[in-house]
């Protein structure tokens, strides 16, 4: 399954890992201002704001799974078996398919508040990239700096939540998982005050004990809970090391180890990678399952005006940096 969220310090940060048992050969992908992007229903998009972020090309297509454009808006496509319903043609609606909507979103808006105006007469149609890459059933978190909204195509239509924790997990339905916060209001970063009863005396015999009963497993719903918890009492300084540092731990406290989730005989799901984008600044940062060193991308380091797309494979083999090697030994 996959956790998205989004982190503000100085600046603002948005990112996810990304939970399944094999890869797309995913690549950090960025699609300049006049790379045209020709909607199945929609005529074409042949200038917008430059994007980046992850994705898989398919016959010169940017399919993304999360990425930020060049205004601070953000956006990932997160897994949600069975809720996502996506519906035929609609005569005067908006028809953009699932695998064009990250593109629809970031190359034409700047804010949470613009995208919800043009939410109004979006419908996501039921139309394949391909017979390789049909859809997926997914919903979407949408971030800035400020307001995050959380959006899915279910049965009963198109449904556009605020998204007041900057979280996103996977099933159930958004509404019912920002409910079922209710059930947690008890937890705190702060040692528990006893109010078992007044007749016992208690020992708060360990650090953390305020947390008792935050989930630990590694379901939607539960993983929704521990990254919301953990993302609105975080703490870190404004720097970028400080704070793409924390951004990272948040997710890491929701990231799925090899062995702990089968999905069928011998298949494991694991978080391929995670990724934390500076959205003030263009610039995404990734690490992958076996590789925990931190690669970054800067967008304004690629031609924006270009109509090209620029793709960097991810290095996945894992950078270890030895402190006393042969060579530092002897420079000493």
């Amino acid at each position: 399954m996959c956790t998205g969220a989004n982190y503000t310090t100085r600046d603002h940060y948005f990112g996810r890992n990304l939970d399944l048992e094999f890869s797309y050969n995913e690549t950090v992908t960025v699609t300049p201002r006049n790379f045209a992007f020709e909607f199945r229903k929609e005529g074409t998009l042949q200038t917008h704001h430059a994007i980046i972020g992850m994705a898989t090309i398919a016959d010169g297509y940017p399919l993304y799974y999360d990425a930020t454009n060049e205004k601070g808006l953000s956006m990932a496509g997160l897994n949600f078996p069975e809720n996502a319903d996506y519906k035929p043609e609609a005569e005067g609606k908006t028809n953009i398919t699932p695998f064009e909507f990250i593109p629809w979103v970031l190359g034409q808006f700047e804010t949470v508040a613009e995208v919800k105006v043009a939410l109004a007469t979006l419908n996501l149609v039921k139309i394949n990239f391909s017979e390789t890459f049909p859809l997926s059933p997914l919903h979407w978190i949408i971030s800035d700096r400020e307001t995050s909204i959380t959006v899915e195509s279910v049965r009963e239509g198109l449904k556009v939540y605020d998204n007041p924790v900057g979280v996103l997990t996977n099933n159930p339905t958004f509404d019912i998982q920002l409910f079922n916060l209710n059930n947690f209001m008890h937890l705190s970063k702060n040692p528990p005050t006893p109010q078992f009863s007044d007749e016992l005396e208690f020992d708060v015999y360990s650090r953390g004990m305020g947390a008792i009963g935050l989930p630990g497993d590694l379901s939607s719903a539960s993983r929704f809970v521990k990254a919301a918890f953990t993302k609105l009492n975080s703490v870190s300084g404004d720097s970028e090391s400080e704070s793409i540092s924390q951004f990272f731990q948040i997710l890491g406290s929701v990231a799925q180890q090899r062995g702990c989730v089968e999905v069928s005989p011998g298949k494991f799901e694991i978080t391929i990678y995670s990724s934390c984008c500076n959205t003030d600044k263009g610039i995404y940062y990734y690490t992958t399952y076996e590789n925990s060193q931190v690669t970054a991308v800067d967008m304004h380091n690629e031609d924006l005006d270009s109509a090209a797309l620029a793709d960097y494979p991810l290095i996945k083999e894992q950078q270890i940096h030895t402190a006393n090697n042969r060579a530092t030994a002897e420079s000493r």
